[in-house]
C-alpha cells in the first residue's frame, strides 16, 4: 500500500510539529526544571501540579480552552490580530503551542528528576574553584543530566506523533496546513479505507517503538558505564 501525497504531507507536518515543539520545550523547560529541582519555595507543589495537569486533563478540554485563547476573540488571538499577524487558531503556530502545553510534563519531569539526581556536591566543588553559577550549570549540571535530556526529547517527540484531541481542536483538519498523521488516520477510518489507515498507523507504531527502544538501550548503557566507573 503506497501512501498518497496527502498522507505524506500529513506525515511531514507531524514530524515537523514534533521536532519544533520538542526543541522549544527543551529550551524553555530546562530552567523551569532546574528551579523545581532545587527550590525550597512552598508554592513548588502548585507549580508541579500545573505542569502535570495535561497528564490527567482530557485533550479535548485542553484544546477547547486553547482554541478560545488563540482564536480571534481570545486574549492571545486578539493581541496578534491587533498586530496584523492574525489569530493563531487553525495555524501551524497554534499547533506548536498546543503540542508544547500538552507535552509539557513529558519534558519537565524527566529533566527535574535528572537535575535532582545530580545533587549539590559537584556544584559546590565547582563553586570552590570560582566557577560562576552559569558556568557551573553549563559545565557540570547539563552533562550530568544528559540522560534526562535524552529521555525528555524522545518522550516529547513520540508523544507529539500521536496527538489528536488537542490538534483537532486547535488546528482543525486542513490538508497541507494542520492535518497531521493522527487526523489523516481518523479520516481514512471514517472513509472505511483501512489499508491507508493501517499504513500510516504502522509507520507511527514502528517509529515510536524504535525511539523508545533506543532511549532505554542508551540509558541502560549509561547506567552500566556509571556503575563500572
Amino acid at each position: 500500500m503506497q501512501l498518497s501525497a496527502q498522507d505524506l504531507t500529513a506525515l511531514w507536518i507531524t514530524f515537523k510539529l514534533a521536532a519544533v515543539s520538542t526543541a522549544i520545550l527543551i529550551v524553555l523547560c530546562t530552567p523551569l526544571a532546574w528551579w523545581l529541582a532545587h527550590t525550597r519555595w512552598r508554592g513548588k507543589t502548585l507549580v508541579e501540579a500545573v505542569v502535570a495537569l495535561p497528564l490527567v486533563l482530557p485533550p479535548t478540554v485542553l484544546g477547547f480552552y486553547l482554541l478560545l485563547l488563540l482564536g480571534p476573540r481570545g486574549a492571545v488571538g486578539r493581541f496578534f490580530e491587533d498586530l496584523g499577524v492574525g489569530h493563531l487558531a487553525f495555524t501551524f503556530t497554534g499547533l506548536v503551542i498546543g503540542s508544547m502545553i500538552y507535552s509539557l510534563p513529558f519534558v519537565v519531569q524527566p529533566l527535574q528528576n535528572a537535575f535532582a539526581a545530580t545533587g549539590q556536591r559537584m556544584m559546590e566543588t565547582a563553586a570552590t574553584l570560582r566557577a560562576s553559577p552559569l558556568d557551573r550549570f553549563l559545565t557540570v549540571s547539563l552533562p550530568l543530566a544528559r540522560r534526562g535530556f535524552l529521555t525528555a526529547a524522545v518522550l516529547s517527540f513520540a508523544h507529539t506523533l500521536g496527538e489528536f484531541g488537542v490538534i483537532i481542536m486547535v488546528g482543525g483538519n486542513i490538508p497541507g496546513r494542520t492535518q497531521v498523521a493522527s487526523i489523516a488516520i481518523f479520516n481514512h477510518v471514517e472513509a472505511l479505507d483501512f489499508a491507508s489507515a493501517h499504513a500510516l498507523s504502522a509507520i507511527l507504531v514502528v517509529l515510536a517503538f524504535t525511539m523508545l527502544l533506543a532511549v532505554y538501550a542508551i540509558n541502560r548503557r549509561f547506567k552500566v558505564v556509571g556503575v563500572a566507573q
